[in-house]
C-alpha cells in the first residue's frame, strides 16, 4: 500500500484522456477539479513540482499531491494550492513515453505524463507499486526507457 493521492485537476483537462483515469474509484486515490473558487490546504503533502529536491525514501508514507493539467494551464491550478507543503521532484534522467505534440506551446525538459511521475515518485520512495501504471498505454515503453521492466510482472501483465 502506497500513500494517499490527492489529484487536483484543471477544469479543462480532458478525463477521457486523463493518464490516471484508471484509477479512479480506488479508496486510496482523491480526484479534485480547481474550478473558480477553488483551493486546496496542502500542508504535510508531497507535492511534485520541477526544480524541487528529489524525492526519496524519507518522503515515504507522506500523502501525495499531484496537479493535472497542461504544462501551459498548470500555473492556474498551482496557484490555488495553499498550506505548509513539501516540493519534490523527480531525477532528471527520467524519460517520458508519452508522446508530448503541441502546436502552439512548449513543454519544459523533462515533464512526465501524471501516471509517470506518480509511478516514479512511489518508486523513488521506496514502494513502487505497478498497478499504478498496469493499465497506463504507454506502461511497458516508460518502463523499458528508463531501465525498470523488471519492476512489472510479466510481460502478458499489460492490458
Amino acid at each position: 500500500m502506497h500513500s494517499k493521492v490527492t489529484v487536483v485537476r484543471h477544469p479543462r483537462e480532458n478525463v477521457k484522456k486523463c493518464s490516471l483515469r484508471h484509477l479512479h474509484g480506488r479508496p486510496d486515490f482523491e480526484f479534485l477539479t480547481a474550478v473558480d473558487g477553488f483551493s486546496f490546504d496542502a500542508t504535510g503533502f508531497i507535492l511534485l513540482e520541477i526544480d524541487a529536491p528529489v524525492v526519496s525514501p524519507a518522503d515515504a508514507g507522506k500523502p501525495i499531491l499531484l496537479l493535472d493539467s497542461t504544462w501551459h494551464l498548470l500555473p492556474r491550478v498551482r496557484a490555488k494550492i495553499t498550506g505548509n507543503f513539501i516540493p519534490r521532484s523527480l531525477p532528471p534522467s527520467i524519460k517520458t513515453a508519452y508522446p508530448r505534440v503541441s502546436k502552439m506551446h512548449d513543454d519544459p525538459h523533462g515533464g512526465l505524463a501524471t501516471v509517470e511521475a506518480l509511478y516514479a515518485a512511489l518508486k523513488f520512495m521506496g514502494a513502487p507499486d505497478f498497478e499504478i501504471i498496469k493499465n497506463y498505454f504507454f506502461a511497458e515503453k516508460f518502463l523499458e526507457i528508463n531501465g525498470w521492466l523488471s519492476d512489472a510482472p510479466p510481460p502478458d501483465s499489460f492490458k
